[in-house]
């Protein structure tokens, strides 16, 4: 196995010749199965015995070599972490349109697992791209494509991320605190979170502005967390979990509107009033919030704008410039699920 290494100690970059001599296959039966052209050719069981030691070695094919310069393939990659999100729908629907004004080509990449970062995406796959547009990625998967030479810039992710030319996010704090003062304002001290069990930047943000909004107001306090996962079911079981304690929360801030929408089932089945008896808050302003009686009072995030100018700092990326990141601003949108909280 090669095992030279790199001026400075670095260890060598593993090639498709070490990958042949782990696997005890020619390296061209490795190319045929990394590239997916081994059927008919290479029986699966040693194809999988390629990608097993490719997997082993942490080797993958040399996308930046082969997109040797701007224009080559004029194809990038979008990353969500799922296609069933109307949010993540419309940032891909933002980046492809600049992605067509400039002549780019956009392949999607959805994360199998759905929600939160998203795995490598090249682990059996050998295309060719020029750059990476990213909602979400594992730390894992940032560290091979910053390594591997290919432009990134992440979308609603942490803003100091050392893998990334540029970061794209949506105001997360403002639109949490716009949410704590609207209630806060209305009257309520004993608030509810039901956060989002996802560990990612986005979902940090929103608790850490809620705790900070809420603790400046004497008196008032988050009585209860509820973790759930992003799902009405789960918001739902969460705001229940809320409901039945004591003390009550006289408002249930949620970190999303499908989980706003589950708290508001759970009202409804303990025969409480929204918002006579809870108010109840959702974030992103999805097609969910209208949908629903009471209307829902969240926070409108421009996903689609994020999607565009994501793309737009990719674009300046891959033409060598410094890709310029972005806070995009939010707004609130106030509707008939808050109200003062009840007498008493």
């Amino acid at each position: 196995m090669n095992s030279s290494a790199q001026p400075g100690g670095v260890p060598a970059r593993p090639t498709s010749r070490d990958v042949a001599e782990r696997a005890g296959v020619s390296q061209a039966t490795v190319s045929l199965v990394l590239r997916e052209r081994w059927q008919g050719r290479v029986s699966p069981a040693r194809a999988e015995t390629v990608r097993e030691a490719a997997r082993a070695l942490g080797y993958r094919p040399n996308l930046a070599a082969r997109s040797l310069r701007l224009g080559r393939t004029r194809t990038a990659l979008v990353v969500v972490p799922a296609l069933s999100s109307e949010f993540f729908a419309k940032v891909y629907a933002g980046a492809a349109r600049v992605a067509a004004e400039h002549g780019f080509g956009v392949v999607l990449y959805p994360s199998p697992e759905g929600i939160g970062p998203a795995p490598d995406p090249f682990a059996h796959s050998s295309a060719t791209l020029d750059g990476v547009l990213a909602a979400s990625m594992a730390a894992p998967a940032l560290r091979a494509l910053s390594g591997g030479g290919l432009p990134l810039v992440m979308l609603d992710s942490e803003p100091q991320d050392p893998g990334a030319a540029a970061t794209v996010n949506p105001d997360i704090a403002d639109g949490m605190r716009r949410t704590a003062a609207h209630v806060l304002d209305l009257g309520h001290r004993r608030l509810a979170h039901l956060a989002a069990d996802v560990d990612s930047w986005t979902f940090r943000e929103r608790a850490d502005a809620l705790a900070r909004e809420t603790a400046r107001v004497p008196g008032a306090a988050i009585v209860r967390t509820e973790r759930a996962p992003l799902s009405v079911r789960g918001g739902l079981a969460a705001a229940e979990r809320a409901l039945t304690a004591d003390p009550r929360p006289t408002v249930l801030v949620c970190d999303d509107d499908v989980l706003a929408v589950g708290a508001l089932k759970a009202a409804r089945r303990l025969g409480l009033r929204v918002p006579g008896d809870v108010s109840v808050t959702g974030f992103d302003d999805t097609e969910l919030s209208t949908a629903v009686e009471p209307e829902l009072t969240t926070v409108r995030l421009p996903a689609t704008a994020m999607g565009e100018e994501g793309m737009r700092a990719l674009l300046a990326a891959l033409r060598g410039e410094t890709a310029p990141g972005a806070v995009l601003p939010v707004a609130l949108i106030p509707r008939a699920s808050t109200g003062p909280p009840p007498a008493g």
